[in-house]
């Protein structure tokens, strides 16, 4: 079976959860307290992954793929979650490459810094900044999503799910998502799907 390298808080593992059992892929999740150097061994570095990051699948036969977008094309590409079409391809890519630059170092940051830091965290300097550049990308999806159900084409993919991660939790990075109807129409339209599962399941408590 597939192991996932893991961490409940992180929008980046939580996409590879989420994708793997859209598609019915069991796997079984090891969880890392990022905040403590758990992906810093001398282990990790050089069984698993020498970024020192999660998520990392590691396969049957020992392989290990890391970066959450490059394993949401690994097991999106050929389903339903990836378009037929070339151009469309092109297009899911883009956003996936938009959400690593543009939108994931500061709408998850912002939720890092804001949740898991001490308040007294030097770093909550940041937030300003972050605030700015991530509501300049939150607004780059809602115009796409106001005439749009999805980012890629009408159908529901891995750049949905990419964009979804860190989007539908951004009000732990104190942004302000009711300012974005259509991007809280497309969190809806996602979490009702019958495939869905939740980034915190119900009987987890953070310590």
């Amino acid at each position: 079976m597939l192991i996932l390298h893991d961490n409940i808080e992180s929008g980046n593992a939580f996409k590879v959860r989420l994708l793997l059992h859209q598609l019915g892929i069991p796997f079984n999740s090891i969880q890392y307290d990022v905040t403590k150097g758990a992906t810093r061994t001398s282990d990790f570095l050089t069984r698993i992954n020498s970024n020192g990051r999660i998520p990392v699948v590691e396969f049957e036969d020992g392989r290990c793929l890391a970066e959450s977008n490059a394993i949401l094309y690994y097991f999106g590409v050929n389903t339903i979650f990836f378009p037929k079409d070339k151009w469309q391809q092109a297009e899911v890519m883009q956003w996936l490459f938009f959400e690593q630059y543009s939108h994931e170092p500061f709408v998850a940051v912002a939720k890092y810094i804001l949740t898991m830091l001490p308040c007294d965290s030097p770093r909550r300097a940041e937030i300003p900044t972050l605030h700015t550049k991530g509501y300049a990308a939150l607004q780059i999806m809602e115009h796409r999503l106001k005439k749009h159900e999805y980012l890629v084409g009408e159908d529901y993919s891995i750049a949905d799910i990419a964009l979804f991660s860190y989007t539908h939790k951004a009000e732990m990075g104190d942004f302000n998502l009711s300012l974005f109807p259509n991007i809280q129409k497309w969190i809806t339209r996602i979490e009702q799907r019958p495939d869905f599962i939740s980034m915190y399941p119900k009987d987890w408590k953070k310590i």
